[in-house]
């Protein structure tokens, strides 16, 4: 399923190349399209992997779905390719996100376990560290 992903986005991916694979337990009690965690051989390979399934969903007008890797049953299930975060990290990228909502902010994204704010393509790019930080942005601005 995962080298099939790859050869939907463009983005060469071996069985060798995946570390690990495992389904998570979903939030509700008999959910069946629970996620599915990839370990990636390489860090690179995971970075490629986020920025060609970023890239194509941009380029193409339907979104990444079970259609495209295959799957005949379900098939306008859409896919989320997606960087696992700590449970930090997915508060900040949750609190980023209302920051960029309220607060007129252009980009907000994760990078390598880290999220990122920045208010319009000239200005400078905001690391989050912490809930204060962010509440200290919604002041500010």
């Amino acid at each position: 399923m995962v080298v099939r992903l790859g050869k939907s986005i463009d983005c060469n991916i071996t069985q060798s190349d995946v570390k690990d694979i495992y389904r998570v337990r979903g939030k509700k009690e008999g959910q069946t399209n629970t996620p599915i965690i990839v370990e990636f051989s390489s860090t690179i390979l995971k970075a490629n992997v986020l920025k060609m399934s970023r890239a194509r969903n941009i380029k193409h007008k339907g979104k990444l779905c079970a259609k495209h890797i295959g799957f005949t049953k379900n098939e306008d299930t859409p896919i989320f390719v997606a960087e696992q975060l700590t449970i930090k990290g997915s508060r900040l990228h949750y609190l980023a996100r209302d920051l960029a909502k309220s607060k007129d902010y252009k980009f907000c994204w994760t990078s390598y376990g880290r999220v990122h704010v920045r208010r319009n393509e000239s200005s400078p790019i905001i690391t989050i560290h912490s809930e204060d930080q962010v509440n200290n942005l919604m002041q500010a601005s």
